[in-house]
């Protein structure tokens, strides 16, 4: 199915108005993407070119700031979601679960909300058989946590034409890949449909930090102006805010302080919340208009 069959064009203008509990204005939500990268393949985002060029294996230098995430910035990280009282939603591979089990307990322990990643952090289109990964990353939480995860992100957001179809098949409720609204849409799907939760590619570090290349403080200024504006927007019907983090990049010590002074800014407003994925999932189920009918989703289908 084409993304442009999986739901019409809907103008956030003139929806029905989307109420949050105790006259709540906005949900913000946290998603710290924690990842397994190959020692053995060339790695895809560089922080130094080699010096002779060409693709280097093993690439050491690159290979180890990433790595540098999971062994100190995450715990650098966790610390400020732990003074700021945030749960925060856990982008997670598969393999990462094995890999890294103590930030898995970690974030266990803090009642975090696990969001199936990918097995490995490798595009969903060069996967050999994708319901396969699906399973995999599903048993991989599953056996950490004792549930099953309820959301899914893509790695790099990447999906294939029938992720959402697989993903509602394998037991999935929402999917953050298709950052198009800021409040929660129903996609359709070969079955029944699937919700997407309001991702972001603007107050994401990769983007603001290893595409465009800003100084660590854009990231604090980015967030509290898209906050503002959302919170300005929420007047008359809920809006949902993601901030999205990795620890190899935020975590890193030259950058934390900007990520912690965003949380702090949030925090001062009392009629936001910080939710995980799962809670805006339930509240969007109880809030919105009637659900959808039709198995087909005829209605749904651009002609």
């Amino acid at each position: 199915m084409r993304p442009s069959e999986r739901l019409t064009y809907d103008p956030i203008e003139g929806r029905a108005r989307l109420a949050l509990p105790k006259g709540g204005r906005m949900v913000v939500w946290v998603i710290v993407n924690v990842e397994t990268w190959s020692d053995t393949d060339p790695m895809p985002r560089t922080v130094l070119t080699p010096p002779a060029g060409g693709i280097p294996a093993p690439d050491v230098p690159n290979w180890a700031w990433h790595e540098y995430g999971n062994r100190v910035g995450f715990w650098r990280m966790l610390r400020s979601l732990d003074r700021q009282g945030v749960r925060a939603s856990l982008a997670i591979n598969g393999q990462a679960v094995a890999d890294y089990p103590q930030i898995a307990q970690a974030a266990r322990a803090r009642g975090w909300e696990f969001i199936g990643h990918g097995f490995t952090q490798k595009n969903m289109q060069k996967v050999e058989d994708e319901r396969a990964d699906i399973r995999a990353t599903t048993r991989a939480i599953e056996s950490a946590i004792g549930v099953r995860p309820r959301g899914w992100l893509g790695p790099g957001l990447t999906e294939t034409w029938e992720t959402p179809d697989i993903l509602v098949e394998e037991g999935y409720e929402y999917v953050c890949d298709w950052v198009l609204d800021d409040q929660p849409v129903e996609l359709a799907t070969r079955t029944s449909p699937i919700v997407n939760i309001p991702y972001t590619q603007e107050c994401n570090d990769v983007a603001m930090m290893l595409i465009q290349h800003h100084p660590a403080r854009e990231y604090f200024q980015r967030a509290v102006d898209q906050f503002d504006q959302l919170y300005q927007d929420s007047a008359e019907s809920a809006r949902v805010m993601a901030l999205v983090v990795h620890p190899y990049i935020m975590g890193a010590p030259h950058r934390l302080r900007y990520f912690e002074h965003v949380l702090q800014h949030i925090r001062a407003h009392q009629d936001v919340e910080f939710w995980t994925g799962e809670q805006i999932l339930d509240w969007y189920r109880q809030a919105r208009p009637a659900p959808l009918s039709s198995p087909e989703h005829e209605s749904l289908v651009v002609s």
